[in-house]
Parts: structure tokens; C-alpha cells; sequence
């Protein structure tokens, strides 16, 4: 029995002497105490607000967008400009597995005008091969192949090639192309039905809205890119129709004429110009809103141009000194430089001085509002034209022409040439004003011999040579009619007074103080 207890207690000890060995063990091979009992970490996982993705919109309306290559003709080198590639030799004597030489075999064409077998072309077979010459973006606007880019894009092209989303290349042709807002439709001819995007209705969009550009920026393919609206109604001096939405969405070089998408997969503006020292994205991009794009985009399909309505007025923006100087409470509208001869405007009574304040009832901010609502009616409507004459206002029935195409609208009237010093004939001083006048040369108005560099009129551009043909819209043949208008005004409580000047290179307005005549 005794045994027996003691074996077991001596095989007891043995394994507790054997456990706490291991253990012993374990310590000083890892120096820590062992872990005897496996356990795992669960992965990392975050709770946080979900930022909204734009991949559905992406998915939706990628396959509508396109890349647009232009290709124009290119003429072919002459024989004699065979070493014109600094070879030290003619093209025909590169080995076949040249580069220079694989490349020229791409595109069907040897820089000394023979064929890819080396067949001499038959004299003016062909003007020029088709190269490559312009990249940009598209989106198609109809499930039967019209789509819409920049004019700018494609107004050196001879040929068009529209590449798909996935890669397929299809011929295009121009449809119609609008310079004065930069727009063109072309039209693939294929019995696929494509997928095309709707416009969206840009008056609802708000500063601080996302939108998503989709394009080709340097040729890379498909690329996305978001932002938000920076600002609506940007002037970025392309012309009188200017009325950009900014987004600071990166847009590049390429991504002319794509779309730019609200979160709904419609296109509130074309992808058209951006603001950029470096030439690359600095986050200030402008778009075409689709209000403006859908009415041009419209016309160009039915008639492959655009019919605009015409005022025939040259105008200038209406300024503090200016409105003072009319008696005008606010500085708003567009001030009215001279009419065209025989245009709609003169024909209704329009003259220079008047500042139109409304067309239709509604208030027009500046010239280049007026622009674009003129712009924007057809040729022939009749529209009510509310201008400001001699402090009172009235209104005009005008008949609007059609813009001719060599028209070019003029929404700031002081970028003007100067003419050259004359040599004056006689001299009178208006001293308060800074100016020497004396009689005219043709016998209107009153030729400006002098300028006093320090005066106001010097500070409104004023030179010497030009001429004074209207004070306060009255017309003036010396130095007396002058003094006798700026009189009048003083006693009308007027501060300012509003001279005409004319110049070999046209007439503007300029207000000049006279708080210091006696």
C-alpha cells in the first residue's frame, strides 16, 4: 500500500515538476510569461459618418461620354525633305524595323509622299494625309448620335473620330458649330442606340452643390473628377455672352467640351475653360450652363447655325460717375454710345446717351446682360425697350434684326485706340475740367488739344486729339456750349457731367466731377 501511495505520489510530483519546467522553459527562451491559451485580434473596424460616393452617378453616365479626336490634312513632305528628320539620310534607307519608319507605316504615309509599299502617289490623289491635330470631350445628347462638344475642339478639324467608353472608334461628322458661345454638335451615323444624358435646369443649382466632370484630359481616357459649384455668372472675357458657372472640379487639357454632372447624372454645364498660371488644374474651371448650351445646342441641330436677335447699338457699361452724372439713382443698365445706322435701335428711336434700364420689364444689370437677352430672342420679335433720357424714363418699341455674322457685340466701349496728338488751331482753357479745347478740324464737336495729366479727365483715359461732340447729350460746337451745358447742370444740383468723346477708332462716354466749376 505504501508503495503503491508513493509511486503515485512520486508520478504526481513527476508531472508538476515536469509542467513547471516547461514553463521555465518558455520564459527564458522568449523572456515573457507564455500564453497557454490561443486568442486572436478581431480586424479593424471603424464607425464613422459615410461620405456619399459618386460611383452611381459614374456608372449611369460614363458610357454617354466620349472622347472627340479631331484630324486635319497634313500635306505630305517632298522627296527633298527626306534628311528633314536630322537622319543624315533618306527615309528609304532606315532598316524595316526602324521606329521612325514604323511609326510613318501607322498611319499609311512616308514622309517623301510614296505609300506604305513605296508607290509614288498620283499628283494631288490626295491633299495631305488625315493627322491627328486636337483632343477634347463629348456626350451624347440623343440615343441616335448627336453629341455635343466645344467649338473650340473641333474648328480645325477636316475629320472626326468619336471613341466610346469601351474603346470603339466611330466617324462623326459637323453638324453646326457656334464661335460666339463656343459649341458644337457633331453626329455619329451608326444603327446602335447610344447612351445619351438629359440636361438639367441650371437656375436650381446653388454655389456649394457637388458635381462630377467626366472626360479625356490628356488623352488618358474615361477620367472622373469632383467638385462643387464655385460661383454662376463668371465674365472671363471670351466675348458678350459670357455667363460661366465656376466649379472646382479638376479640369485639365482634354476636357474640353465634357460634361460636368449633378448628383442626379444631368449636365449642368460643358467643361470649356479654366483659370491657370501653370497651364494645369489650380481648381478654377469654367462651364458652359446647360440653360445657354441647350437653346444654341437646339438651333445648330435644326439649322446647323444660330439666328440671334440684333439691337445695333454700341454700349458701355454705366458707372457711379456716370449715373450721377444722368441723374440715374443707381449704376446699372447699359449706356447707349451711338447706333448703327439703319439698325433696329435707330430705327426705334434709340440714341446715343440713352441708358437702356429693361427690355421687356425685366431690369438689365450691365451691357452684357443686354447682350444676352438680345442675343437669346429670334430676328423679328418685337420687344419693349425702357431707356433713361434727359432724367425721365420712356419707352421704345424695337423690332429686332438679325445679328449679322460679321457682328461683333461691343459691351465695353472704352477699349478703344487713341487717335494720334493733333495739332490744335486755336485754344481755350477749361481749367476746372484739365482741358485745352479749340475748334474741330471737320467742324463738329470740339477738338481737345490739351490734357492736364493730373486732372480727372486724364484719370478717365482723355487725350489729347480727340474730341468732345456731346455734354450731357447736348451738342456742342466750342467752348462756350460747354460751359453754358456744365451751367445748367449745376443748377439742376448735378455733381457730374457726361462728355461724348470721339476718337478715330470710335466715341465712349466719360463723367467728369464738377464740384469745382464757378
Amino acid at each position: 500500500m505504501f508503495e503503491t501511495i508513493k509511486g503515485r505520489l512520486t508520478r504526481s510530483t513527476a508531472l508538476k515538476a515536469s509542467a513547471v519546467a516547461g514553463i521555465a522553459v518558455a520564459a527564458l527562451a522568449t523572456g515573457v510569461p507564455a500564453v497557454i491559451s490561443n486568442s486572436y485580434a478581431d480586424a479593424v473596424v471603424v464607425q464613422a459618418p459615410q461620405v456619399p460616393s459618386f460611383a452611381n452617378v459614374v456608372d449611369a453616365v460614363s458610357p454617354a461620354v466620349v472622347s472627340v479626336r479631331v484630324e486635319s490634312r497634313v500635306n505630305p513632305a517632298s522627296a527633298e525633305e527626306d534628311d528633314s528628320f536630322g537622319l543624315g539620310r533618306g527615309f528609304d534607307d532606315l532598316p524595316d524595323d526602324h521606329p521612325l519608319k514604323k511609326f510613318f507605316k501607322q498611319f499609311g504615309q512616308q514622309p517623301n509622299g510614296k505609300g506604305m509599299q513605296g508607290e509614288q502617289q498620283k499628283p494631288n490623289a490626295d491633299k495631305g494625309r488625315l493627322r491627328p491635330v486636337a483632343q477634347g470631350s463629348g456626350f451624347f445628347i440623343s440615343e441616335d448620335g448627336y453629341l455635343v462638344t466645344n467649338n473650340h475642339v473641333v474648328s480645325d478639324g477636316a475629320a472626326f473620330v468619336v471613341v466610346l467608353n469601351d474603346g470603339t472608334e466611330l466617324d462623326a461628322k459637323l453638324i453646326g458649330k457656334d464661335p460666339r458661345t463656343d459649341l458644337a454638335v457633331l453626329k455619329v451615323n451608326d444603327k446602335r442606340k447610344f447612351t445619351y444624358v438629359k440636361w438639367a435646369d441650371d437656375e436650381k443649382v446653388r454655389v456649394g452643390d457637388w458635381v462630377v466632370a467626366v472626360g479625356n484630359p490628356f488623352g488618358l481616357g474615361g477620367t472622373v473628377t469632383a467638385g462643387i459649384i464655385s460661383a454662376r455668372g463668371r465674365d472671363i472675357g471670351s466675348g458678350p455672352y459670357d455667363d460661366y458657372l465656376q466649379v472646382d472640379a479638376a479640369v485639365n487639357k482634354g476636357n474640353s467640351g465634357g460634361p460636368t454632372f449633378n448628383l442626379s447624372g444631368e449636365v449642368v454645364g460643358i467643361n470649356t475653360a479654366i483659370f491657370s498660371p501653370s497651364g494645369g488644374s489650380v481648381g478654377i474651371a469654367f462651364a458652359i450652363p446647360s440653360t445657354t448650351a441647350k437653346d444654341v445646342v437646339a438651333d445648330l441641330i435644326k439649322t446647323g447655325s444660330v439666328s440671334r436677335g440684333w439691337l445695333g447699338v454700341q454700349i458701355q457699361p454705366v458707372s457711379k460717375d456716370i449715373a450721377e452724372s444722368l441723374g440715374l439713382s443707381e449704376a446699372a443698365g447699359a449706356l447707349v454710345v451711338s447706333p448703327q445706322e439703319g439698325s433696329p435701335g435707330q430705327k426705334a428711336g434709340i440714341k446715343n446717351g440713352d441708358v437702356v434700364t429693361a427690355v421687356n420689364g425685366e431690369p438689365i444689370k450691365d451691357p452684357r446682360d443686354l447682350a444676352r437677352r438680345i442675343g437669346a430672342m429670334a430676328p423679328g420679335k418685337k420687344v419693349e425697350v425702357a431707356i433713361w433720357r434727359n432724367g425721365k424714363s420712356q419707352s421704345v418699341t424695337v423690332d429686332l434684326g438679325t445679328l449679322p455674322a460679321e457682328q461683333k457685340a461691343s459691351a465695353d466701349g472704352n477699349n478703344q485706340p487713341q487717335a494720334e496728338p493733333q495739332q490744335p488751331a486755336s485754344e481755350k482753357a477749361l481749367t476746372d475740367l484739365g482741358l485745352t479745347v479749340g475748334p474741330s478740324d471737320d467742324g463738329k464737336g470740339v477738338a481737345i488739344t490739351g490734357v492736364d495729366p493730373d486732372s480727372d479727365a486724364a484719370d478717365k483715359g482723355v487725350k489729347e486729339g480727340e474730341k468732345i461732340t456731346s455734354v450731357n447729350n447736348q451738342d456742342v460746337a466750342n467752348a462756350q456750349d460747354i460751359a453754358k451745358v456744365l451751367t445748367q447742370a449745376k443748377k439742376d444740383g448735378r455733381t457730374r457731367a457726361l462728355f461724348q468723346i470721339q476718337s478715330d477708332n470710335g466715341s465712349r462716354f466719360v463723367a467728369l466731377p464738377l464740384s469745382n466749376q464757378g
